[in-house]
């Protein structure tokens, strides 16, 4: 199971993993842990991340950024319509009312979701996390902004869907940045409460492409510096910008946007039921944090300055992968608990029944608050309604001061459903608010009440609770709040009930035979429609064409791949045929072969230019089949000294061994002639073959091949090491005066090895061994030895 977490930006994203050491950032590519959230879309692939991030000069119209700003907003949203003025890129309204990207991709202008090229993002990140966990990711933990609306929320879902992923939990960046902090804080008091703030001061867009780059540079300049210079070529028109800057001016020029920092702060305080002195600790992440003028604003706020003990850039990321692994029963985390609370508060709104309203009223709007704002993730409550028929609820925004999404969120519609008197029947409706913070009905229950006769004793009265009494069995008059208390009872007293029917109460005879009432409980169908969200059948269309835009990239990398083969063999041999390979050809044939690599390498920058993968791997094979018989004669030549020196030393190894009676007087004669003979014999091969060798020219083809030698090498060994590795026989044992009898349950005297012998003794030393040893565990003994063995 992956444990991973990802943080995407509005710049740049990141990647942490949880391993059993602790969590890491990962790197990408290009050796970096950011990476750029940007997709271009090209002629005939798409480039994602570093890769998107180099061609947006070029290709600037086709690169998409500020994804997190886009998605799950209306095109109407104020806010968005500021941010659309600054975009290179071509955004239009859809049908639904949301925006719709324009791109040009493979040769035609195309339109895109912003789901979908977050999707790509993610996709992107997935893979970079694949590449260093070495395994497959599906689940995951993704950081999101606390004030991501239900919309934004279940748009990062279907994001992620698109990629391929299944987050265990969408998780508020400044919860990560918290979880991160504390889990690994050992100073924190145990009974007395601390209260840390997290300012997060994130990335916030400025002017154009060539101009926002410059402008990004010079902030960081001024973060360090009291002034910096600003420099842009050819900015427009062909004209050069240049400027100086103070930070003091640079300051005055961004006051309205430094000015919107405190609202936030003061809003915390006050939702957090907080005043500045209750604050302990002020912690602040995010790049834009390490703007001085930003610092500043916050050490004035809190009355105490900052702190930094945590990466600015990392914590989400490293937060929910905690998270993540927190969740996964693969790992094994400290002891630490988190609670988060949502930020919106939610009413659900329905039609009134028409018994309930008067005046002909039927279609008043009513209207309850089911999850206040801070209520806590995951949450589940209860609404009960009375209904004959078919009826619908929306789930909404309570409060809508501020909120630039619908008000409405989702619509449910609960039926059909029949109620058995044909009266209004009782209808528990589920809502759940899930780890994501997004809100659902999640089920509805028709509740009826039935009787049901229930034979009891006549016996005399006697009270009795039991254990085993059916939960949903009330009396007529209990309310649902009684029977809830009911269900609790547990105790049984003066014995059992029956096995049979198990009434929860019984009194007196009279009332013994009174009817019970029973309630049946039976699931409702729910249907839902999520206001802008993306449907299904769409989203299935979405997981499609993102695996075929997959596909296409992959074919068009590999494609590239071997271009890159056929161009790169060009220069390398056309080095070679003049350098190293110069005396491994003739004349004519390296003028023929170079040549044909000019005219390969013309045919690349015109012609070839865009071919397809099949096309230069057949025009490497075709060069190959010139350039092969000259790489094969030069590695002959350089190998070829190297294995006549093995085989040589394996032929005067076996033959001094042969010759020599002092370690190997065991072995037959016969034997040691055959090793003589074998080594003679392959000694005169070589050197025949060898004197071949240095008749012809290094541009011939060799008669003497390295495989060959090797061959031989081995043909040599196979046939002397059994014969000079024998081992020595073991000498016979001392005669006894009187031998026993054989039993038949017996091994014979002598027939069987000592245990403790070592199978791997030398064969030289056997005859050191002490009289009587049996041989060594696996060694052979000759025949004639076993039989004077046997004698004596």
């Amino acid at each position: 199971m992956s444990v991973v977490g990802f943080d995407f930006g509005n710049e740049n994203c990141l990647v942490a993993v949880a391993r059993q050491r602790g969590i890491d950032v990962v790197l990408n590519d290009e050796s970096k842990r950011e990476t750029p959230a940007i997709v271009c879309f090209g002629e005939k692939q798409r480039f994602i991340g570093t890769a998107g991030a180099a061609s947006t000069m070029t290709n600037p119209k086709n690169s998409i950024s500020q994804i997190k700003r886009l998605i799950g907003r209306p095109f109407s949203d104020p806010e968005l319509q500021r941010d659309l003025k600054s975009l290179p890129y071509a955004v239009s309204e859809g049908p639904d009312g949301f925006p719709l990207i324009h791109a040009r991709y493979l040769g035609e202008m195309r339109t895109f979701t912003p789901t979908q090229v977050l999707g790509m993002v993610l996709s992107n990140l997935k893979e970079i996390a694949e590449k260093n966990l070495n395994t497959a990711v599906v689940d995951c933990c993704i950081g999101i902004p606390v004030y991501f609306t239900d919309l934004q929320r279940r748009a990062v879902l279907d994001a992620a869907t698109i990629a391929g992923l299944h987050p265990l939990r969408l998780f508020h960046e400044t919860t990560a940045t918290a979880l991160a902090y504390g889990i690994y804080k050992t100073d924190l008091p145990e009974s007395d409460q601390m209260n840390v703030a997290f300012v997060d001061v994130g990335h916030a867009s400025i002017a154009c492409l060539r101009l926002r780059a410059a402008c990004e540079k010079l902030k960081k300049v001024l973060s360090a510096n009291p002034e910096a210079p600003l420099n842009i070529e050819c900015l427009m028109e062909e004209k050069d910008v240049r400027g100086y800057i103070k930070r003091d001016e640079f300051e005055q020029i961004s006051l309205p946007i430094l000015d919107r920092v405190k609202k936030p702060l003061e809003k915390a305080l006050h939702d957090a039921g907080l005043s500045v002195e209750n604050v302990h600790t002020v912690e602040v992440i995010g790049s834009a944090s390490r703007i001085p003028s930003v610092f500043k604003i916050l050490t004035e706020f809190f009355g105490k300055e900052p702190r930094r003990t945590m990466n600015a850039s990392e914590c989400v990321s490293r937060g929910c992968a905690l998270q993540c692994a927190i969740l996964s029963p693969t790992f094994k985390v400290r002891e630490f608990q988190v609670h988060e609370s949502f930020p919106f508060s939610i009413a659900m709104t329905w039609k009134g029944a028409a018994p309930e309203t008067q005046n002909g009223a039927a279609d008043s709007q009513q209207s309850t608050l089911v999850f206040p704002r801070g209520n806590a993730l995951p949450s589940i409550k209860s609404l009960t309604f009375y209904r004959s028929e078919t009826f619908s609820v929306d789930v909404q925004y309570a409060e809508t001061d501020g909120l630039v999404a619908p008000a409405k969120i989702s619509s449910y519609t609960i039926g059909p459903f029949q109620a058995t008197k044909g009266e209004r029947a009782k209808v528990k409706v589920k809502t759940r608010l899930n780890l994501h913070g997004i809100v659902s009905v999640e089920s509805a229950t028709l509740l009826e009440e039935e009787e049901v006769e229930i034979p009891v004793s006549k016996e005399p009265a006697t009270k009795m609770d039991t254990d085993d009494a059916p939960s949903d069995s009330v009396p007529p008059s209990t309310s649902e709040a009684d029977m809830n208390a009911q269900e609790g009872n547990a105790g049984v007293e003066n014995g059992a009930s029956d096995a049979g029917d198990k009434p929860s109460q019984m009194e007196t005879d009279s009332k013994a035979d009174a009817p019970k009432r029973k309630v049946k409980k039976s699931n409702i169908p729910v249907s839902e429609l999520v206001h802008g969200g993306l449907p299904p059948v769409d989203l299935q269309k979405a997981v499609e064409k993102e695996f075929e835009m997959a596909l296409q990239d992959r074919v068009m990398e590999e494609t590239k791949d071997k271009k890159n083969a056929v161009e790169a063999y060009v220069y390398e041999m056309r080095n070679k045929l003049l350098d190293k390979y110069q005396e491994f050809v003739t004349e004519p044939e390296r003028e023929e072969l170079l040549t044909k690599l000019q005219q390969v390498e013309d045919w690349l920058y015109e012609d070839g230019e865009d071919e397809t993968k099949g096309v230069y791997i057949a025009k490497l094979e075709e060069l190959k089949k010139q350039g092969d018989p000259i790489e094969q004669r030069y590695k002959e030549s350089t190998e070829r000294g190297s294995v006549i020196d093995q085989l040589v030393y394996c032929a005067k190894s076996y033959r001094e061994a042969a010759l020599s009676n002092d370690k190997f007087d065991h072995i037959d004669m016969a034997e040691k002639q055959k090793v003589l003979n074998e080594c003679a014999e392959a000694e005169a091969w070589l050197s025949e073959k060898k004197q071949q060798q240095d008749s012809l020219p290094k541009y011939a083809t060799p008669i003497l091949l390295s495989a060959d030698l090797r061959r031989k090498a081995e043909a040599l060994d196979r046939v002397c090491r059994p014969i000079m590795t024998k081992p020595k026989p073991a000498p016979p044992k001392p005669a006894t005066p009187e031998v026993p009898a054989a039993s038949p349950e017996q091994p014979p005297q002598g027939g069987h090895a000592d245990p403790n012998a070592n199978a791997n003794v030398d064969p030289s030393n056997i005859d050191e061994k002490p009289a009587g040893d049996a041989p060594a565990s696996g060694e052979p003994m000759d025949t004639d030895d076993q039989e004077d063995s046997t004698k004596a």
